[in-house]
């Protein structure tokens, strides 16, 4: 759901032909929409599941299963495949994952049972998991060849822009199409294919900018990190993996919270509330509030005052108060997980940087699938109510013991200023 700054900047052994379909700045707003286009598509579903639930008279568990499918793709292709651009080339892998994304949105069109929405989502996710990883490093590999004495902020902001800011947009367009656009099904993921082939359109258009004449052996990602500083990591490994479970909830179960305590059935309600919480983290993202001890501990507070919040506004069936907390959580997950990402990039060693950034993306997708399948099981025991409640004293205590430890240790080591 992010990105890292140390994802952006040309690599080694990369090397551009001499001839090129088009400018490589030109090119760089091409991947980023396309990058904003597969993020989108990835969050469409959001305010559609209550229709499926209706439709099928799926249970929370189930709704909760098929988005955790969605994360069980993503880990899987940042496992197996996430790096390979290095080898094969950018413009290759973002084009196999934009059609994949295509060919999910075939399957949501075409196929309407729930093992279809499974493998929808699978699909998903793996398009995700590619996207995440090379779109990044494409723009920022881009953004260099254009401008080579220009600063890398430029694509670290479309990046984050791209990547959040469509996870935003998705269930925003989506639910608006389901409120007001005939077939709520079938509309929104039409106009997502639409979306999808002007993408393939601009990445084939884009040129390459990694290029390697000799052969490489396949090998999956490796996982490792350092024994030297595997508590620190540990402890920014769980509260990420926290951070995305508070993100994956937003995205599964609010929807059906909304149209049923808080007596909100608009599909444009649904989509516009899950939207400004990722867009509240990416502007907490793209801020340049320093990430360190000060910020860590900002950004967790918010986040818990946040679920504070959302817990009062669902007992006392407020949508502003429910509102209110959602932004304020999203904004501090945001700002919690940039200092987190700030603080594993600080203590990994730069020749295993790549390998524990792959550790730590992978423990904050886990966080992304199996609470949000434990809060689908415990929305059949539980009133809505309780449940957030629930969560919310979870949510909070899973935030605030990682984050101390974090900060009891930061005192003992150099304060981390990545900004």
């Amino acid at each position: 759901m992010t990105t890292t700054d140390s994802m952006i900047g040309v690599r080694p052994g990369v090397a551009s032909p001499a001839g090129r379909t088009m400018s490589h700045g030109v090119g760089f707003w091409f991947v980023g929409y396309a990058f904003m286009v597969v993020m989108a598509f990835a969050a469409v579903p959001t305010p559609l599941y209550v229709l499926y639930a209706q439709r099928d008279h799926f249970s929370s568990l189930v709704v909760t299963c098929v988005f955790a499918a969605y994360a069980v793709g993503v880990v899987a292709s940042l496992f197996l495949v996430g790096h390979i651009s290095d080898w094969v080339g950018r413009r290759r892998m973002l084009l196999s994952a934009t059609v994949l994304s295509l060919l999910a949105g075939l399957v949501f069109v075409g196929w309407t049972s729930l093992p279809a929405l499974l493998i929808a989502r699978v699909l998903t996710g793996l398009a995700v998991g590619v996207v995440t990883t090379t779109a990044t490093a494409h723009l920022g590999e881009l953004h260099a060849q254009h401008r080579p004495e220009a600063s890398v902020r430029r694509a670290q902001v479309v990046a984050v822009a791209a990547n959040l800011g469509g996870i935003g947009l998705g269930p925003l367009l989506s639910g608006l199409l389901a409120e007001y656009a005939p077939d709520p099904l079938l509309t929104p993921y039409l106009v997502s294919e639409a979306l999808l082939v002007l993408a393939v359109v601009a990445l084939a258009l884009t040129p390459e900018t990694v290029w390697r004449e000799e052969s490489v052996t396949y090998r999956m990602q490796r996982i490792a990190v350092p024994q030297e500083t595997r508590a620190v990591f540990a402890a920014a490994a769980f509260a990420a993996a926290a951070s995305f479970t508070i993100l994956g909830m937003f995205s599964a179960l609010v929807p059906g919270f909304l149209a049923g305590t808080l007596h909100q059935p608009s599909h444009a309600v649904a989509g516009a509330v899950a939207s400004v919480v990722f867009l509240a983290s990416a502007a907490a993202q793209l801020s340049r509030i320093r990430a360190g001890r000060v910020s860590r501990l900002a950004g967790a507070t918010a986040a818990v005052v946040g679920l504070a919040l959302l817990t009062v506004g669902t007992w006392t069936a407020q949508l502003p108060l429910f509102v209110i907390g959602a932004v304020t959580t999203g904004a501090g997950a945001g700002l919690l997980f940039k200092t987190l990402l700030a603080t594993v990039v600080d203590i990994a060693p730069p020749d295993k940087r790549g390998e524990v950034l792959a550790t730590f993306f992978l423990a904050a997708y886990v966080g992304l699938a199996v609470p949000v399948v434990a809060l689908g099981l415990l929305d059949q025991l539980l009133s809505t109510q309780v449940l957030m409640t629930v969560f919310a004293v979870l949510a909070s205590a899973a935030l605030a013991v990682p984050v101390r430890a974090l900060h009891h240790s930061a005192g003992r080591r150099q304060p981390e200023t990545v900004a």
